[in-house]
């Protein structure tokens, strides 16, 4: 059974990923706790996390991630928005996902595998590896 999707719910899910990629921590907090799935994704399968992470707002990921968000949900192309953070240079989303358990050895590159490919020595100091 093909259902049409209902414009408005796209029309919806459209802006919540907006609010992602812009960092409107408040406002996404507010749609998440009015009922939107913290963990919506997109049709590459990027997370609301992942967009807010990539795009280095740490306070909408913090408030995603206390709702539950996965932290090392993968897209997919198998990337995590810890990954993404690193690839992206973002310091602050990197320390919010770290400190809500995110495993810098998840996806695929994985975070530790980006900073290798980078040479950023002081991000693979700060996941325990070499």
């Amino acid at each position: 059974m093909s259902e049409t999707p209902d414009p408005e719910v796209i029309e919806l899910a459209s802006k919540v990923f907006d609010l992602a990629r812009t960092g409107d921590a408040e406002a996404l907090a507010a749609y998440v706790d009015a009922g939107v799935p913290v963990n919506l994704s997109n049709d590459k399968g990027d997370t609301l996390v992942m967009l807010a992470a990539y795009h280095g707002h740490a306070d909408a990921v913090a408030a995603l991630l206390e709702r539950g968000a996965g932290a090392d949900r993968a897209n997919d192309r198998g990337q995590t928005p810890l990954a993404g953070a690193v690839f992206k240079g973002e310091g602050a989303v990197i320390r919010a996902l770290l400190a809500a358990g995110a495993d810098p050895e998840a996806g695929t590159p994985s975070a530790v595998d980006t900073a290798r490919m980078f040479g950023k020595a002081e991000l693979l100091e700060l996941f325990g590896t070499r």
